[in-house]
């Protein structure tokens, strides 16, 4: 990978921040944001499944919901 040496500045003062390696920091980094993607995939999931129910039992908060008639 390459960075600036900006970027590589702000990088090693994160992983010493984190008391890691460079390498450590963005391994670890990687993971966790493959980590954030599923479970953000998995809430929305979620979510979708039970839209309906959700909008049944909290009917003044459905979308639409507190539209004034045109």
């Amino acid at each position: 990978m390459e960075y600036t040496e900006a970027e590589l500045a702000a990088i090693r003062e994160a992983a010493a921040a984190d008391g890691k390696t460079v390498k450590a920091y963005v391994h670890d980094l990687s993971v966790r944001e493959q980590q954030r993607r599923t479970f953000v995939n998995h809430a929305v999931a979620f979510w979708n499944a039970h839209l309906e129910e959700f909008d049944a039992a909290f009917p003044e908060d459905a979308p639409g919901a507190n539209r004034s008639a045109a």
